[in-house]
C-alpha cells in the first residue's frame, strides 16, 4: 500500500477525523482488522469491523497499550485523546474504499477472478505460470472476501507488474461492493457450481451476481461448454462491450479448442488457438484440475506476449496447497508447513499462526525460510522486510534456504543459519538442533521443503487423520448462526477432542472466543494448562484424587452429588480460596449423573448459601434423546425438569448463573430452549441430524505400500477369507485395526477411495494393515487412500461397522500421526 497521512486516509474513507496534536504527523503504511494478528511496528491503521459476534471496538484499549496508534471506527463512544481516530458510518465499507483508491493509483494489468470452484487454484497457477514475466501480487491464500479482497488489493505496490485477485460471494449484492477494490482488465469466471447456492434463488442468479466484477473488464475469460452460463456470458460481454475469451472442449467456435488424451496419472492437451495448434502436458487426470488448466492457458495466452515459452511450466504444476499444515514434530516442536507459497504477505499471515500456536506453550519461535522471488524489489529491501516481520513476530532463529537469502547474513537480528540448498540443509540436519520450538517452514515449490518436513516430523506412520480446522470453525459458526448473539458456548475436547486432538483443537476453540471448554478428566484440562489454553475449563467427571490438580490449574468441576460437593469445598478450604467457580448437574432423565430432585437441588443449595468457598457457573442437564423426533415428548419433559429444577438454583443467589442443556442435536432441533448457554460437541466435528450445511472435518487416509496381481483360485489374508475368482490386482496399505481400522469393515464391508474410485476391502483387516481390491484402476505405491473424508461418509462407515460416528472417531488410535490444516 501506498504510505498515507492519517488526513489523506481520512478523506479516502469519508471519515471525520480526530486527530491530538501528538498524532498529526502519523503515516500509514500498514492495515489491521484482527487484533490478534497486529505484533508491533507503528504505522498501521486499525479498521475496528463489526460482525454477527465479534466487534473490533472491543478491542481498541488493549490495541492502544499495544502501540497502535490509529484507528477507524464507527461507533463514537470509543475515540479519545489516546490515539487518531476516524470515525465512519461502517468500517467494512471504508476499508473496501481504501482498497479501490490503493487499486486506482497503479496502472499495470489486473486479473479479477470468481466463480464457485477452483478460484484459488486458478489463481496460483497463473502466479507460477507468469511469475518469470511479471512480477505479481495476489490474494493471499484464498483472501476472497468482503474483508479479504480489499485486504489483498492494499497490497500492491509500484514494484509489481501484474495484479492477481480473486472474489467470491455468498449472497447477492455482495459483488456490487467488491467489484471497484479489484476492477480487473481481464476477468476469469470459474466453475459454477452448488456453493452458497442457498442463498441465491438459481443458479442464473447467482451467474449474473459474480459476473457484475467483470463489469470494466476488456476481455473475459470462461468455459462455453455450460450453454445455459455460456450464453449468460456472452449477453454479458454484449452489454458492457468486453471481448469473451471462451475455452471448450467441444465447440469448435470457441477462442481455445482443446482434446485430451489421459495415460498413467498425465494428461496431454492439444490446443487450437487462432488457427495455431499447441501441445501440452499436465500431471493430472481429473475433470476439475483439467478445467482449472484450461482457465490458465486461456488466461497466458491473453496476458503472455510470449505464450509458446510458458508451455512447458504447465507440467511442473503441482496441487496447490492452500492451507497450512501443522504437525507435531521431534524433541517436543511443533511443525507448521507453508510450503510451496512464498512472498512477504502470505509470511506475515503464516507468522501470525506460527506466533499463535507458539504462544503461552513455552516454545522457541523458528523459520525456516527459502528464497523470496519475484518480488520487484531490490533483494537488499527485500531482506530487511523479511527481517522486519520477523522482529514483529519475535521470531527466535531464521534458517534461511538458498543463495539470495544466504547472501544477506548482515540483515538479520535474529539467531540465523543459512543453507544455499535444501540438499545441504539435510546433510548437516541434526536431531538435537530442534528442540521445545514451534517451527515455520515456508518456501517456493522448488525448494522442495517437504524433505524438511519429512526430518522434523515425529513420526513416519503414513497413516494420518488429516484435521480440517477450517471446517471446524466453519461447523461453529454454523452453530452460532442458530443462536442469539449473546448465548455462550461450551465446546466439547473430551477424549481428545473426540479423536481430533486435544490441545490443537483447543487452541483453536479459544482462538475463535469459545466460552468455555469441556473435558472429561482433569487429566485433559491439566494438558490444555500446560499448552497454554486460557479458557474456561469445565471438568465433567472429576474424582476426588483429583482435585488438587484441578484447583491448582484452574479446572471447574462438575457436581453431580452432594459428596462430592462437600469434598470440594472442603479441598478449596485447605487452599485457603474463595469463590471457585462450579457447575451444578441436574438429572432431567438421563439417569447418569445429577441431582434429581427438587428437595436434593434444595439441599444443594442451602449447602452453597453457608460457604463462601464455591461459586456456582452454570447448572446444566443433558438431554436423552433429543436427535430422535418419536422421542420429543420425553424431550420436553426433560426441559420443563430442567427449568424447575434450575429455577431453585438461580433464585438460591444474588448473582447471574448459567443455564444449559442443549448439546448439538438441540441447538438444531431444539433453539428456542438455548438459555444462557448450549453445548456443542458431535456437531462441531461436522456431524448434522438436519442437514445444516457443516463440513467434514476429519479425512482418515493412508497411501498404497504395495501392488499384487493375483490369479483366479489364490485367496487374500488371514483364514483364506479373501477370495480371488478371476485376474486381480490387490493393493497393500498400511492401516489396521491397530489404527482404529474396524475388523467389521473387512471382506467388502469397508470401502476406499483411491484414483476417484471406491473399491472393498478383500479379506480379513489385519493389525497393521489391510488389503484392497484394485482391479483395473492402475495403482501404485503411494497412491492416497481415503477411508473416511470428503469422499466416504463417516456416517457411512458408522452404519456398516453398526455403530455412531463418536466410536469411529474416538476408535483411531493415537499412533496415527493428526495433522492439522489451516488457511
Amino acid at each position: 500500500m501506498t504510505k498515507l497521512s492519517i488526513k489523506e486516509a481520512a478523506e479516502i474513507v469519508h471519515g471525520k477525523l480526530f486527530l491530538p496534536d501528538a498524532f498529526s504527523a502519523l503515516k500509514i503504511k500498514h492495515i489491521v482488522t484482527d487484533s490478534r494478528t497486529f505484533f508491533g511496528d507503528d504505522d498501521n491503521l486499525f479498521f475496528a469491523l463489526k460482525g454477527p459476534r465479534n466487534n473490533g471496538h472491543e478491542y481498541i484499549t488493549e490495541l492502544q497499550n499495544r502501540g497502535i496508534k490509529a484507528f477507524v471506527v464507527s461507533e463514537s463512544e470509543v475515540v479519545s485523546g489516546k490515539a487518531a481516530f476516524i470515525l465512519v458510518k461502517d468500517t467494512t465499507k471504508a476499508l473496501q474504499k481504501l482498497a479501490a483508491h490503493n487499486r486506482a493509483g497503479f496502472h499495470y494489468p489486473v486479473v479479477g477472478i470468481t466463480g464457485s470452484n477452483g478460484k484459488t487454484i486458478v489463481k496460483e497457477w497463473l502466479y507460477e505460470l507468469l511469475s518469470e514475466e511479471f512480477r505479481i501480487v495476489h490474494s493471499p491464500k484464498s483472501y476472497n472476501s468482503q474483508v479479504g479482497v480489499p485486504l489483498s488489493v492494499l497490497l500492491m505496490e509500484n514494484n509489481y507488474t501484474l495484479g492477481i485477485f480473486e472474489a467470491g460471494i455468498s449472497q447477492p449484492g455482495e459483488m456490487d461492493k467488491l467489484a471497484p477494490v479489484i476492477s480487473p482488465e481481464v476477468g476469469i469466471l470459474t466453475n459454477i457450481g452448488d456453493a452458497h447456492q442457498e442463498n441465491f434463488q438459481s443458479k442464473q442468479q447467482k451467474t449474473a451476481e459474480k459476473l457484475k466484477l467483470f463489469r470494466n473488464s476488456k476481455k473475459l475469460i470462461f468455459c462455453s461448454d455450460d450453454e445455459n452460463t455460456a450464453g449468460l456470458v456472452r449477453e454479458f460481454c454484449i452489454q458492457y462491450n468486453i471481448d469473451p475469451v471462451s475455452w471448450s472442449m467441444k465447440n469448435r467456435d470457441a477462442f481455445a479448442c482443446f482434446s485430451k488424451t489421459a495415460e498413467n496419472g498425465t494428461t496431454r492437451l492439444k490446443a487450437s488457438v487462432n488457427g495455431e495448434s499447441a501441445e501440452f502436458d499436465v500431471p493430472f487426470t481429473d475433470d476439475s484440475s483439467i478445467e482449472n488448466v484450461c482457465h490458465c492457458f486461456a488466461a497466458v495466452w491473453t496476458l503472455s506476449k510470449h505464450p509458446e515459452k510458458i508451455l512447458p511450466r504447465f507440467s511442473q504444476l503441482a496441487p496447490v496447497a492452500m492451507r497450512l499444515e501443522i504437525k507435531r514434530g521431534i524433541n517436543n516442536c511443533l511443525l507448521i508447513n507453508d510450503y510451496y507459497n512464498s512472498d512477504l504477505a502470505s509470511l506475515s499471515i503464516a507468522l501470525s499462526v506460527l506466533h499463535h500456536q507458539a504462544q503461552k506453550s513455552h516454545l522457541k519461535k523458528v523459520v525456516v525460510l527459502s528464497d523470496i522471488r519475484q518480488t520487484g524489489l531490490p533483494s537488499g529491501e527485500l531482506y530487511r522486510q523479511v527481517n522486519q516481520l520477523l522482529e514483529q513476530w519475535k521470531v527466535s532463529q531464521l534458517i534461511g534456504v538458498g543463495k539470495e537469502i544466504s547472501a544477506h547474513p548482515e540483515l538479520f537480528s535474529a539467531e540465523k543459519k543459512f543453507f544455499l540448498s535444501t540438499k545441504a540443509f539435510e546433510k548437516s540436519f541434526m536431531r538435537n538442533d530442534f528442540k521445545n520450538s514451534a517451527v515455520l517452514i515456508k518456501g517456493a515449490r522448488t525448494f522442495t521443503f517437504e524433505k524438511i518436513s519429512d526430518l522434523l516430523q515425529k513420526k513416519a506412520h503414513q497413516t494420518v487423520l488429516e484435521i480440517n480446522l477450517n471446517a471446524l470453525i466453519n461447523n461453529l459458526n454454523v452453530f452460532r448462526s442458530r443462536l442469539n448473539p449473546a448465548t455462550k458456548i461450551t465446546a466439547m475436547v473430551k477424549a481428545f477432542s473426540y479423536g481430533s486432538g486435544d490441545v490443537e483443537i483447543a487452541k483453536l476453540l479459544q482462538f475463535q472466543n469459545v466460552d468455555y471448554l469441556a473435558v472429561a478428566v482433569a487429566d485433559e484440562g491439566v494438558d490444555l494448562r500446560q499448552a497454554g489454553v486460557q479458557t474456561p475449563v469445565v471438568v465433567m467427571n472429576p474424582e476426588k484424587h483429583s482435585f488438587q490438580n484441578m484447583i491448582d490449574f484452574r479446572l471447574e468441576p462438575n457436581i453431580y452429588s452432594k459428596d462430592l460437593m462437600k469434598a470440594f469445598e472442603k479441598a478449596v478450604a485447605e487452599n485457603a480460596l474463595t469463590a471457585f467457580p462450579v457447575h451444578i448437574k441436574l438429572d432431567t432423565g438421563m439417569n447418569r449423573l445429577g441431582f434429581k430432585t427438587a428437595e436434593e437441588v434444595e439441599e444443594v443449595v442451602a449447602f452453597l448459601q453457608k460457604t463462601d468457598r464455591l461459586k456456582v457457573a452454570s447448572t446444566f442437564s443433558h438431554l436423552a434423546a433429543c436427535d430422535d423426533p418419536q422421542m420429543d415428548a420425553f424431550t420436553q419433559q426433560q426441559f420443563s425438569r430442567f427449568e424447575m429444577l434450575s429455577r431453585i438454583i438461580t433464585e438460591g443467589f444474588p448473582y447471574k448463573i448459567i443455564r444449559h442443556i442443549l448439546n448439538s442435536a438441540g441447538i438444531e432441533r431444539f433453539p428456542e430452549k438455548q438459555f444462557e448457554m448450549a453445548r456443542l460437541g458431535i456437531g462441531l466435528y461436522g456431524i448434522s441430524l438436519t442437514n445444516l450445511p457443516l463440513q467434514t472435518i476429519s479425512t482418515f487416509k493412508s497411501i498404497i505400500s504395495q501392488v499384487k496381481k493375483l490369479k483366479p483360485g489364490e485367496t487374500v489374508g488371514y483364514n483364506c477369507r479373501g477370495k480371488i475368482t478371476s485376474d486381480a490386482e490387490i493393493a497393500i496399505v498400511p492401516v489396521g485395526y491397530a489404527d482404529g481400522m474396524d475388523r467389521k469393515l473387512g471382506n467388502g464391508n469397508g470401502e476406499a477411495f483411491v484414483k476417484g474410485k471406491r473399491v472393498p476391502v478383500i479379506g480379513n483387516i489385519c493389525m497393521d494393515m489391510l488389503m484392497l481390491d484394485v482391479t483395473g484402476l492402475e495403482v501404485q505405491p503411494g497412491n492416497e487412500v481415503e477411508f473416511f473424508g470428503q469422499n466416504i461418509s463417516i456416517l457411512e462407515v458408522a452404519e456398516k461397522v453398526g455403530t455412531i460416528p463418536y466410536e469411529i472417531l474416538t476408535g483411531i488410535s493415537q499412533r496415527v500421526k493428526r495433522i492439522y490444516i489451516h488457511e
